[in-house]
């Protein structure tokens, strides 16, 4: 059984998931922990995951980077600050694996055994990806033995299928729900999202109701 470096690349809180703005204005709101919480409940569950040896941060946030330490990944710097798929690429380098997968950063119903289950799939080609609930983002791209080449970003599913890699499907409801938008933070919650993002809307009344109403 191979055992995986994940990547998972975290932006500067100040950018990071603009169109959940709308859920965390107002007094009571605060976007920076709805931020930190989807990427602690993520990469708990890829560290608790038995195929994943260990996990890679990438991010020029100190919030995210402590995070990460406290957690047990390990941080490591935005050096080519020059986007997600060359930040992806970086963490893939200093990972020193031959067994790398790039995970997105906002999947708090992850469960560990689904994403055991995608890696052990992942183990029959070079190159594999899991495409999102919609079906044309990408949420998990795999590369064995060979580079990860990631191409992240709008239509990323096509892109990646197109430059050879194979499209794996499984029951990994946790796995396919990434956040983008209000209504896939209700998503998540329904599905069971992790200690911390089911925390912190437990503890905020403006997004709990906001939530509710969300479309």
């Amino acid at each position: 059984m191979s055992r995986w470096s994940v990547v998972v690349p975290a932006k500067r809180l100040v950018a990071a998931k603009t169109r959940l703005r709308p859920l965390t204005a107002g007094p009571g709101g605060d976007h920076r922990a709805l931020v930190l919480a989807l990427l602690a409940d993520t990469v708990a569950a890829a560290l608790a995951c038995d195929r994943v040896g260990s996990v890679v941060v990438v991010t020029d946030e100190p919030a995210s980077a402590e995070l990460a330490g406290d957690l047990g990944a390990t941080a490591v710097a935005d050096e080519p600050d020059r986007g997600l798929n060359p930040a992806l690429e970086h963490g893939a380098r200093r990972s020193g694996n031959t067994h790398v997968a790039a995970l997105s950063s906002d999947l708090p119903a992850l469960r560990p055994q689904e994403l055991a289950a995608a890696l052990a799939a992942a183990e029959a080609a070079p190159r594999c990806f899991v495409a999102d609930a919609q079906g044309t983002g990408t949420t998990l791209l795999t590369a064995a033995g060979v580079p990860l080449h990631p191409r992240f970003g709008r239509g990323s599913a096509h892109a990646h299928e197109i430059e050879g890699a194979v499209r794996l499907t499984g029951a990994w409801p946790g796995l396919r729900r990434d956040v983008d938008v209000p209504a896939d933070l209700r998503a998540v919650l329904g599905l069971g999202a992790g200690p911390c993002t089911t925390g912190l809307v437990r503890a905020s009344p403006l997004l709990a109701s906001r939530i509710g109403t969300a479309r």
